[in-house]
């Protein structure tokens, strides 16, 4: 349908205003991989007469959001901002955190009207954004379509994790045979998949604020664990689970760029007391190559992944990637943190080999966790399939979580 700009009807929802957000969401897209800790969000401006229309995206963190970025587009193409229609994702923001607040931006504008695929669940926003717009005499219509608020959620379902549960969102990826292997006996795993999924694979790396595996994983295989095959303007962080800080310094995944955080059991108290010792001379060799160590000791010396999982929210981490060895998988499944599985299925058997997962043994079969394809495609010679676990949407709003 054209994007005509004559569009005045304040109180309705149309498919003129469905076909913006979906154009709106498009744009939102861009801010994968940029935006980070920030959600991501699209905005379309139009004004009645004008048949051009303003866009923008949000930025990195501490830049413009993605109503300014579209302000600064519509002024700059010269397109009247009084009375003008706002389309955007989300909730435009309603305090002071790296930015000022968006609402205040379109107040300011004078624009006449604001339509909104989703409410933001920040405790800092969570209705107050909407709230102000009405304030000021703006009409705000709240998107009543539902495949729309669906992908506009599903596009921040680590920020709607991180905000609503204090935990980012768990996917657990692996590259599986036929038979469920992800390596042959002696740990060989390269490469199971073809070079296209290895692509879309680091293409879903680059969704995340973390990519999380263990210290097994850094041993047999030593990857890097970074976002090569796609383009991407920033690097998730890197993150170990290593509970005795065996990690070798110089292993790869330790290399610039991005940020590494080895995280272990070891008190750090402990760690201060005796830097003479193996485990106090492992601990300066990883941060003399630039990893921050974070002590979150559990049961039976291992990490709390539990834990782990809010330190990560704490810190800002929406989407949490794991791309581990079937034992630190095993822990995520046996404690019930996977939120979705990314696997990629190769055309091969393997026999003999290591597992997806090490967990149970189950006593029946309705112990098994069971979940729902999201999604079931080809990936050149590979199938990837997105299974996610009931329930795990988190769209009530609930906790609070640090300033964004």
């Amino acid at each position: 349908m054209p994007l005509t700009t004559d569009h005045a009807s304040h109180g309705r929802f149309d498919e003129i205003d469905a076909a913006r957000l979906r154009l709106a969401l498009d744009l939102a897209q861009q801010s994968i991989g940029l935006s980070e800790p920030n959600p991501r969000v699209g905005c379309v401006i139009t004004a009645p007469g004008q048949d051009a229309v303003a866009t923008g995206f949000t930025q990195e963190a501490g830049g413009p959001h993605a109503e300014v970025m579209a302000l600064r587009a519509a002024q700059a193409m010269g397109l009247p901002l009084p009375g003008a229609t706002v389309y955007v994702t989300l909730e435009p923001c309603a305090h002071h955190g790296r930015t000022p607040p968006c609402c205040d931006a379109l107040i300011a504008a004078r624009v006449g009207r604001v339509v909104v695929a989703v409410g933001d669940p920040f405790p800092q926003v969570a209705g107050q954004g909407l709230a102000r717009l009405r304030a000021a005499g703006i009409a705000v219509v709240e998107c009543p379509d539902p495949g729309i608020i669906t992908a506009a959620r599903e596009l921040n379902i680590g920020f709607f994790s991180r905000v609503v549960r204090r935990r980012p969102w768990v996917r657990l990826k692996a590259a599986v045979s036929v038979d469920g292997r992800t390596a042959l006996p002696d740990g060989s795993s390269q490469w199971i998949t073809g070079e296209v999924a290895r692509a879309d694979g680091h293409a879903w790396r680059r969704r995340a604020g973390a990519v999380l595996t263990g210290v097994g994983t850094v041993l047999d295989d030593d990857p890097r664990l970074d976002v090569r095959a796609v383009p991407t303007a920033r690097q998730p962080r890197r993150v170990i689970v290593d509970s005795r800080l065996e990690t070798p310094p110089g292993a790869r995944i330790l290399d610039a760029p991005g940020e590494v955080c080895v995280v272990h059991a070891q008190p750090s108290d402990t760690l201060r007391a005796a830097p003479a010792t193996p485990i106090g001379r492992a601990a300066a060799a990883l941060t003399g190559r630039g990893a921050r160590l974070v002590s979150l000791p559990g049961t039976s010396g291992k990490v709390d992944l539990a834990g782990l999982l809010q330190h990560l929210a704490d810190e800002g981490v929406n989407e949490l990637h794991v791309e581990a060895g079937h034992r630190l998988n095993g822990s995520f499944v046996r404690e019930g943190l996977v939120d979705e599985y990314l696997l990629y299925v190769a055309p091969a058997l393997l026999g003999e080999g290591r597992p997806l997962a090490a967990f149970g043994p189950l006593g029946t079969l309705g112990e098994a966790p069971r979940g729902r394809f999201v999604s079931v495609d080809r990936v050149g010679s590979d199938l990837r399939l997105v299974l996610r676990l009931p329930g795990r949407e988190p769209w009530p709003v609930g906790a609070t979580v640090p300033d964004r």
